[in-house]
């Protein structure tokens, strides 16, 4: 048989790039980051169709990456269209931080409530108490005297009674232990529970520490989140305090969600009179006026405060202590279905 006879099973197609070669030129166009996410590539009539892997990045880090590969493939003399599929082969969790830029908000009791309303919803949920120095949520979600097991040197995440995964330093010392780390050995504990075995979930909740030091920068370059919520009491002096949080995660380029107005008036038990020891509305006013969202109000409870002393959050029933809860995590699961809230 000739070189040019039809090849066994079907004809020869003289238009189209020899398949290994093909791929080797369009994967020589892009840069080895990019380059090492195709799984095949193809280049017929000028037509190159790349496919590449990218599970594990965000929606907008999806649009930026499939833009790139377009541009530096069409620079290509011989190719004029370009279609790049992504796949997701490796599912990326979808990390959400809560913040405050300050202590005593309520920012961890807001982490715990919204995570047990996402896996209500049927979310897999998972929470990472990023306050290594002060961990609470083994009290609120019902661990406390757990401690994980290791595998394949990664801490495996707890099971709550709640339907919530969750690893906290509070998990791994003492209780009352108090420990004196620095900020880099701090920055990279966080980075170890990230990085434990989290099973099935799709969501990691970090309760993060206040303020705005060295675990924060050490979590955003090593686990860059998707997006982050702010927390804060109506007064000035907690406002100014999520104003610097805020700043924070825009240097960082991390996505701001929303704020979140906590302790948002309190009702007696007794005659029901509702009083305002924080003040009224400022964190909506804040808001509004930096053109970010405003999630929702929680108010200040005994039901919640007595909630999370016996590691039963609120939000694991539909009663009146449980409803802001489940709005505000309505608010946030739009947000991580459609990027708006």
């Amino acid at each position: 048989m000739s070189d040019s006879d039809p090849s066994p099973g079907g004809s020869t197609d003289k238009s189209a790039t020899p398949s290994s070669e093909a791929d080797a030129r369009l994967r020589g166009a892009l840069p080895p980051d990019m380059a090492q996410r195709v799984r095949s590539a193809r280049l017929k009539d000028g037509r190159a169709i790349l496919v590449a892997e990218a599970g594990d990045l965000s929606k907008g880090a999806r649009v930026e990456l499939e833009a790139a590969m377009k541009l530096a493939v069409t620079r290509l003399d011989d190719v004029s269209e370009v279609h790049i599929a992504l796949t997701a082969d490796r599912q990326r969790r979808q990390i959400i931080t809560v913040g405050s830029g300050k202590g005593g908000v309520g920012k961890s009791t807001l982490t715990t409530n919204l995570a047990v309303a996402l896996a209500r919803m049927g979310r897999k949920v998972g929470v990472i108490d990023g306050d290594i120095y002060g961990p609470s949520q083994p009290k609120l979600l019902g661990t406390e005297g757990e401690r994980p097991v290791a595998q394949d040197d990664k801490l495996v995440a707890i099971e709550s009674p709640h339907g919530v995964k969750v690893l906290s330093m509070g998990h791994l010392v003492a209780p009352g232990k108090a420990l004196a780390w620095r900020g880099p050995m701090a920055g990279k504990a966080l980075g170890q529970l990230v990085e434990a075995d989290w099973g099935d979930t799709d969501i990691l909740l970090i309760d993060l520490p206040p303020g705005t030091g060295d675990v924060q920068l050490s979590m955003m370059a090593d686990s860059k989140p998707d997006g982050a919520i702010l927390v804060s009491t109506p007064q000035d002096l907690a406002l100014l305090d999520a104003a610097r949080a805020g700043q924070l995660f825009e240097q960082g380029d991390v996505e701001i969600i929303g704020l979140v107005e906590n302790m948002a008036g309190y009702e007696c038990p007794k005659c029901g009179h509702i009083s305002d020891p924080f003040g009224q509305g400022g964190v909506e006013r804040f808001a509004q006026a930096l053109e970010i969202p405003f999630l929702g109000r929680i108010p200040l409870t005994i039901e919640t405060r007595l909630a999370g002393d016996k590691g039963v959050p609120p939000a694991v029933e539909d009663g009146k202590a449980g409803k802001p809860f489940h709005a505000v995590a309505e608010r946030l699961a739009r947000w991580l279905d459609t990027g708006a809230s």
